[in-house]
């Protein structure tokens, strides 16, 4: 009997899940497993801020129901931490110390929040909203009508508050440096777009720091923020969107090219030839601007999903480096962004 594969995907979000399903649709004899930090199986949180607006059930931001991953013959391991990879002997140590081979591997492991220097003494006391674990948390802590203050504003954020105030909550939004990230908006413009975002009921601050946050007084909102011209903000959770940091702890000394993301070719393929990289964990080449580089949204994070599957079994396809990634004003006054375009 010929030997089979052993497909490997470390991460279970939009990319890991979506290299699965075409691992197995263009491989049926081959075993895949998907090794997974979170609890749940894969979930969409490009649609978490939707937590917010109905009675919604975490069954509702799953991407495939659960007797899915048994009809495609798909092994799930959740609550499970990649320690270290041994590219040599194609092996991963798990956190239990289980190993565990594998003939081809895919890191798709995603990334956290960024937390800037000057405010991680601060981050014991700013709420979390990667997962649905804890967007339910936030979600619960926030009272009706409640204050949301929003560190740095990048675009999944900004995507949080725009949903939050539509469903009547107050969001304040703190930052400069990182608002409107990864668009990379010229200082001419992004006056013009912080306008928009407060008639869109986003209160926006610029024109201050943050030099203390405090927990609250008793009776009042949980949080105190105190800015550096001493004027005190109130609010009920406060949240870091200042862009995101790949997980990739677990390839220190693996001996795969690294700079903040893994270094893949327009090939999602990585300086070893067994070992491929989707989604927000990746820098890939780009001809055009002679440099790796990030490519964010649910729309890119799918597509490298499907690329790295493809190319895993034989293919050679390549993603587009070339790519529209401006922010735009809507017909209706609103900002919109590529990086929205998902469902």
């Amino acid at each position: 009997m010929a030997n089979t594969e052993h497909y490997v995907v470390i991460g279970n979000g939009v990319a890991g899940s979506e290299a699965a399903r075409h691992l197995r649709q263009r491989d049926s004899d081959s075993r895949i497993t998907m090794v997974s930090a979170g609890k749940l199986l894969s979930i969409n949180r490009y649609e978490l801020p939707k937590i917010f607006s109905s009675s919604a059930d975490w069954r509702d931001f799953l991407l495939h129901p659960p007797e899915y991953y048994d009809e495609q013959k798909i092994s799930v391991r959740r609550n499970t931490w990649v320690s270290h990879v041994d590219p040599t002997n194609k092996l991963l140590m798990l956190h239990h110390r289980e190993p565990l081979s594998y003939s081809k591997l895919l890191i798709a492991s995603g990334g956290g929040r960024y937390i800037p220097e000057s405010l991680n003494q601060f981050k014991n006391l700013i709420a979390k909203f990667g997962t649905y674990e804890e967007a339910k948390s936030v979600c619960d802590a926030l009272p009706r009508r409640g204050h949301m203050v929003m560190l740095g504003g990048d675009m999944i954020g900004l995507d949080l508050a725009r949903s939050l105030v539509r469903n009547g909550y107050k969001v304040t939004v703190i930052g400069e440096d990182h608002l409107f990230w990864p668009h990379r908006v010229e200082a001419e413009q992004r006056q013009k777009f912080v306008a928009v975002l407060q008639d869109m009921g986003i209160c926006v601050r610029t024109d201050v720091a943050i030099t203390s946050i405090q927990r609250g007084d008793r009776n009042r909102p949980d949080r105190r923020i105190i800015l550096d011209n001493n004027e005190v903000i109130d609010a009920d959770v406060i949240l870091s969107f200042c862009g995101l940091m790949p997980s990739l702890a677990f390839m220190a000394g693996a001996g795969v090219d690294i700079e903040r993301g893994v270094l893949v070719n327009p090939q999602l393929r990585s300086t070893d030839k067994n070992i491929w990289a989707a989604g927000d964990v990746c820098q890939i080449w780009s001809p055009e601007e002679n440099q790796y580089r990030f490519y964010y949204g649910w729309k890119n994070v799918k597509k490298m999903g499907r690329i790295a599957a493809f190319n895993m079994t034989g293919a050679d396809e390549s993603i587009d480096t070339v790519q529209n990634e401006k922010l735009v004003t809507t017909k209706s006054g609103e900002i919109d962004s590529p990086f929205w375009q998902y469902g």
